[in-house]
């Protein structure tokens, strides 16, 4: 290449990487000048950090039954500001270690911290972690929204600045610790101490300090008050945490993981209906977020009938006293029980008990234990059968058989050969129901019995039809709904509708509801519960004088006792048993043990509602049953068909 053609070669390429570098040095200008331009933008719609010395107090928030009758009032008590010197080092450095170890080095924002929560979100794409320090978990909680958006991030980093610049990081840490919501209603840690222990901040234990350490996190899921499982669980985890910093020592992070949870003995809860207030408390705090639910002075109308709590209530107490008695074996602490009433056209819950001394015990049985429902599952099997053409008087063989190595048996252990579907259930005979389900084929069932709201896996096998697959009593209830209601199965909910200070209306909490079989084979279902009163295991409901439909549930050696049954107006679930999972007693069946409460709680129900009856499809017709041997009523002798 001669030296003319070099020379040229080399201006072009000096030209051309001039123009490149301009037009990055652009591209850059432009870029940061957008972000300090948005940066800029997002400040000037942040609050003033002077702010902080002038906070508007909290309103208080009233939550009614479904007659508007006051139910209870939640609020911020009036809070004493804990000075820096009054909090206990102990609690502070639990804190510390949980929530923030760098608090003492950053300048309100960790990037390391920043770096890992985007890696982690990007990997599981979505919004999972927030990587905030102390200082900006007080900037959102004083000034922002939990909504879950990179520019609410972004405001939160600015205020962090701005925090740290205006405040000592002891006054930050102290604003923190006195602002801060710790669950069921507690914001700051003294708050926290009196809620749920009862104690002055300088007499908690180092347990104790673990578990407040630990609320910040998820206040409504880790609350004492509401699941002392899962806070059991979570304050361990927080001593380990302190053991593994150093800040306990080995004997006293034995010591105190091994030690139960004592809390605050409240004698006012006894005339609230806890187990259902708690329910409320966290359906608002996933619509809207704890600090809006207890500072903005809603208006709640909830769907509890208080007058139902109480029947409910009483009849738990009254029949477990009786049970207790003809089982001396039995302490008072042992044996539970828990109660959903459910209207069905609404969904509403009227009346709720999660346990007996519900002052004193907040696990809510209702909602959150998963038992065993014994041959109370029956019906979803018998339901799709009927879904699927079998009748009434369809027949199947009640007679020995094994399947592979399994030989099941009737608890009766007698057999009637060739058997019709409706006495097969009146009777609530084994054989039949596990050929039935044999029949119809396992994973159609399973698939049918997720579509009614049960939450079941699909490694089961054919003594599913025995109840051998756990469930909680509410999705259980919320099942047999669907027969009550025309085939609809209605979401149950714990709230109508939800208003501001002002009387504004800002959520009308409607009936979800979703179609999942015809009115016809509804009907037919209804009249095959029908005959379990008639004639099957819950003859003893025939006393209440007015339709009624239900099933009994036992499982192996009396351990849960079920009765889930139904009028054409509510549908009430009960069961019975002990969490230790003990045996209940010597012949403790379902019919004996869980029946009488329901009995106690439908015969309050009969003159609270206009519907009497249940309706009768249009094709349908009642024709003469003849395999029966009871002819003790009309009932016992009609079946309900398809024309």
């Amino acid at each position: 290449m001669s030296t003319k053609n070099a020379r040229t070669l080399h201006d072009s390429l000096k030209q051309y990487f001039s123009f490149k570098l301009i037009v990055i040095a652009m591209l850059a200008a432009m870029i940061s000048g957008s972000v300090i331009g948005g940066l800029i933008v997002l400040q000037l719609d942040l609050p003033e950090i002077r702010q902080l010395d002038h906070m508007i107090p909290p309103s208080t928030t009233n939550i009614y039954d479904r007659k508007d009758q006051l139910l209870d009032e939640w609020f911020i008590e009036k809070r004493e500001q804990l000075t820096y010197d009054e909090i206990p080092h102990l609690l502070i450095q639990a804190i510390l270690t949980t929530e923030d170890r760098l608090f003492y080095k950053h300048n309100g924002v960790c990037i390391r911290g920043i770096f890992r929560a985007i890696i982690k979100d990007i990997l599981a794409g979505k919004y999972i972690e927030g990587a905030s320090t102390i200082t900006q978990q007080l900037a959102k909680t004083l000034f922002l929204t939990n909504e879950k958006r990179i520019t609410r991030k972004i405001k939160e980093a600015i205020l962090a600045f701005q925090l740290e610049r205006r405040y000592t990081k002891n006054e930050i840490l102290t604003r923190y610790l006195n602002q801060v919501y710790f669950g069921s209603g507690a914001y700051g840690i003294k708050s926290a101490a009196k809620i749920y222990f009862g104690k002055k901040i300088r007499e908690l234990t180092i347990a104790e300090c673990a578990l407040i350490a630990g609320l910040p996190k998820a206040p409504s899921w880790y609350s004492p008050l509401i699941n002392i499982k899962k806070a059991t669980k979570r304050r361990n985890i927080v001593l380990k945490q302190m053991f593994d910093t150093e800040i306990i020592s080995h004997e006293e992070y034995h010591r105190a993981h091994d030690s139960p949870i004592y809390l605050k003995k409240n004698v006012q809860m006894q005339d609230r209906p806890v187990f259902f207030l708690d329910t409320v408390r966290t359906t608002l705090e996933e619509k809207f977020d704890s600090e809006y639910v207890y500072q903005k002075g809603l208006s709640v109308q909830t769907t509890i009938d208080t007058d139902l709590q109480h029947v409910s209530e009483k009849a738990v107490e009254k029949h477990l006293k009786i049970i207790e008695k003809r089982n001396p074996s039995l302490t008072h602490d042992d044996l539970q029980a828990a109660v959903v009433v459910i209207q069905n056209n609404t969904g509403n819950i009227l009346a709720m008990v999660g346990g007996r001394k519900q002052e004193e015990n907040y696990y809510n049985r209702a909602l959150k234990a998963r038992r065993q429902p014994g041959s109370a599952i029956k019906p979803l099997i018998y339901a799709y059968a009927i879904k699927n053409g079998y009748s009434q008087n369809s027949l199947i063989l009640d007679a020995p058989v094994i399947f592979g190595n399994w030989q099941p048996e009737n608890y009766s252990k007698t057999y009637f050969g060739e058997i019709t579907l409706r006495k097969a259930l009146a009777l609530s005979l084994n054989i039949p129901c596990i050929r039935l389900l044999d029949q119809l084929g396992l994973t159609a069932v399973l698939g049918f019995c997720k579509k009614m709201g049960i939450d079941v896996s699909n490694d089961q096998n054919l003594t599913f039809a025995l109840g051998s697959s756990e469930v909680t009593l509410l999705a259980l209830t919320t099942a047999y709904m669907v027969f009550s209601n025309q085939g609809i199965l209605v979401s149950p909910r714990v709230i109508n509708q939800v208003k501001d200070r002002h009387g504004r209306m800002l959520w009308v909490n409607r009936p979800q509801k979703k179609w999942i079989m015809s009115k016809t084979d509804a009907a037919i279902m209804r009249d095959m519960l029908r005959a379990v009163v008639a004639q099957g295991t819950a003859k003893s409901a025939q006393t209440l004088g007015f339709p009624v439909a239900g099933k009994t549930g036992t499982t192996d050696d009396c351990k849960d006792a079920w009765f889930v049954g139904f009028s054409a107006d509510v549908c009430i679930g009960v069961w019975v048993g002990t969490d230790t999972n003990q045996p209940i007693g010597p012949r403790e069946t379902g019919s004996r043990t869980a029946l009488p409460i329901w009995i106690d709680i439908m015969k309050a129900t009969r003159h609270k509602f206009g519907k009497k009856s249940f309706d009768i499809p249009d094709n349908t017709m009642y024709v003469p049953f003849h395999d029966n041997a009871n002819k003790e009523s009309q009932n016992a002798t009609m079946m309900l068909i398809k024309k």
